[in-house]
């Protein structure tokens, strides 16, 4: 028997095999179904659902059946109602299904493998809960990564099954907490043929900024920059104000080596001026991720309950959940609505009083959708009294910053703003932000906040840069110009493609229902040096299929263009060939459940 292990989605020659062997499993072996002539298993969801299998060579081990959220039904709507299971409507259910394995291969670990590579599959698509039919025989298997019964049995043939659920961030960090020498030597031996890392980031969380990878994160080769479009993050495709750059050119020994104002105070005087906002209802950071962590661990715990737009900026569920552990609930907003977010939902979902934090990014990344000022203002003034809000405004300035919340935010206990000057201002590099606060909330941060919490050259690139609006006003208008562009570039490339501008300095792209993988075209492209994002990850309402584009300038635009033709060329030819990955109905025959 060959030692090395494929874990791999079922190509076309794979899928009788898997017929065959469910016939041979389910019929002969367990007697759950009775046996068909043609001797092949099928199932309701063939044709929908995905298929993972390990081989040796040719010697095909197991395989492992995955249903998505967003197909709307699942296995076990065969036997049971959603008023039974409720936890069937939630958006983010992904099933496993089916798991089966050749009789000379149990004795191995591909059971296990297949276990996990189900759950790194669900969550690169942004499946968040995890149900599956254990079998009784197998029930201790499912226990040991953090399966729990519901408290439901399901009898099928001569075959009794559990029903079982799991957060597949947990159980995915207790398999490789609690067997983690397996891990690693699946991680040396097998062949991971699958669209997302074998292992997730050590912090849980999917950041951007890939591109690094080929840049080199120790700096010692920073001239590759130039051959790498890193269009993976969204900083500015411009340079920042010709003040800032003198700021930072001015003795950059002196600016390097001295300690900056303890409170950053001539920062803070500089965004009370440039904002009109009073400067004790200011605190400042570095980067909007330090005031979302310092603010988040200060007012947050276990039993907090948290409402977050979805898709939303990543950041905040994995603060909210895998850092703090609050009780989290998505507020959806979808596609088929253009994405916008429907204020009456909204104002009822708040008003039950429940959540002790509501976060609205605005506009919203990922999804690039603005909402008036003026109308979540309204919805904020009948929220109840015991609900905090967050509004994020990171990229406002691509819109109008007169459109702001930060008056209203400096005024009621109830709002915060948190605006990064990285992304508008083009110092993502130096690490500048700040929140607005009524006076006695900005304090009590303030107090959690340590000394020289800004560099000095990040203070006196922010100062220097508020100090010249009209340079980024022009910039955020030339942005403007070249999304339009890059947009009309990227339909060009047809094939199904679909382009959603945003209002600020990023366009996505979804790939057609059939087609690669987000992940599949985001690899592809790191070859040709283009870094774009897989928004998978963040909600399984981008159907694995949706890649983020970050505005660049007018020749990495062409470039970005370019590598995505060619990539999608290079894609369709292979999965023309013999190992293309295919789910496609199948002929009639007996079915499984």
């Amino acid at each position: 028997m060959a030692s090395q292990l494929q874990v791999r989605e079922a190509n076309a020659e794979d899928l009788e095999w898997i017929y065959g062997l469910r016939h041979r499993v389910y019929s002969e072996e367990l007697g759950q179904h009775p046996p068909h002539l043609g001797e092949r298993l099928v199932d309701g969801l063939d044709g929908d659902n995905v298929y993972l299998v390990a081989a040796s060579g040719p010697d095909r081990a197991g395989f492992i059946s995955l249903t998505p959220s967003w197909l709307g039904r699942y296995g076990l709507d065969k036997y049971v109602t959603r008023d039974e299971l409720p936890v069937l409507d939630d958006d983010d259910l992904f099933e496993a299904r089916i798991l089966t394995v050749e009789s000379r291969w149990r004795r191995s670990s591909v059971a296990p493998l297949l276990m996990y590579a189900a759950l790194r599959w669900i969550s690169s698509r942004g499946g968040r809960t995890i149900v599956v039919m254990g079998r009784r025989e197998l029930i201790g298997m499912y226990e040991a990564v953090g399966f729990r019964p519901v408290g439901r049995m399901i009898h099928s043939g001569a075959v009794t099954f559990e029903v079982m659920t799991a957060c597949v961030t947990a159980s995915t960090s207790l398999v490789l907490s609690a067997f983690s020498s397996v891990v690693a030597r699946w991680r040396s031996d097998v062949d991971w043929q699958l669209d997302m890392s074998f292992a997730p980031r050590p912090d849980g969380c999917e950041h951007g900024g890939a591109s690094f990878t080929a840049i080199g994160s120790d700096f010692r080769t920073l001239d590759r920059r130039s051959h790498v479009v890193s269009a993976d993050v969204l900083d500015a495709c411009f340079s920042p104000a010709p003040g800032v750059l003198a700021a930072l050119a001015d003795d950059p020994a002196w600016s390097a080596r001295t300690s900056p104002p303890t409170d950053a105070g001539g920062l803070l005087a500089a965004i009370a001026e440039s904002r009109q906002l009073p400067v004790d209802s200011l605190a400042v950071g570095a980067g909007s991720s330090d005031l979302i962590y310092r603010a988040f661990s200060l007012w947050l715990n276990p039993e907090s309950r948290v409402l977050l737009v979805d898709p939303g900026y990543g950041e905040y569920a994995h603060v909210t959940e895998r850092v703090i552990g609050c009780h989290v609930d998505r507020f959806r907003v979808r596609r088929e609505d253009d994405w916008e977010i429907d204020l009456v939902r909204l104002a009822t979902t708040v008003g039950s009083g429940c959540y002790d934090l509501v976060v609205v990014v605005n506009p919203n990344n990922p999804t690039g959708r603005h909402l008036a000022g003026e109308s979540l203002r309204r919805v904020i003034s009948n929220a109840p009294a015991t609900t905090r809000w967050w509004v994020d405004e990171a990229y406002l300035g691509y819109v109008d910053l007169a459109d702001s919340l930060a008056s209203l935010a400096s005024t009621d206990s109830r709002v915060v703003v948190c605006t990064s000057l990285s992304k508008m201002y083009a110092l993502s590099g130096m690490r500048a932000a700040y929140l607005v606060a009524e006076a006695s909330v900005a304090r009590q941060l303030r107090r959690w906040t340590p000394p020289w919490p800004v560099s000095l050259p990040a203070q006196l690139a922010a100062v220097a840069a508020l100090h010249d609006p009209e340079h980024y006003r022009d910039c955020w208008q030339r942005t403007h110009d070249l999304r339009r562009q890059l947009a009309l570039d990227l339909v060009g490339l047809g094939q199904g493609v679909v382009v959603e501008e945003s209002v600020s300095n990023f366009v996505n792209i979804t790939l057609p229902a059939g087609g690669p993988s987000a992940a599949r075209l985001v690899q592809e492209c790191r070859r040709h040096g283009v870094y774009l994002r897989d928004l998978s990850p963040m909600s399984s309402e981008y159907l694995g299929r949706t890649v983020r584009i970050a505005v660049r300038d007018t020749a990495e635009n062409d470039r970005i263009v370019q590598a995505c033709s060619a990539a999608l060329a290079e894609l369709a030819e292979l999965r023309s060939g013999s190992g293309s990955v295919v789910h496609r109905p199948v002929a009639a025959a007996a079915s499984t459940p």
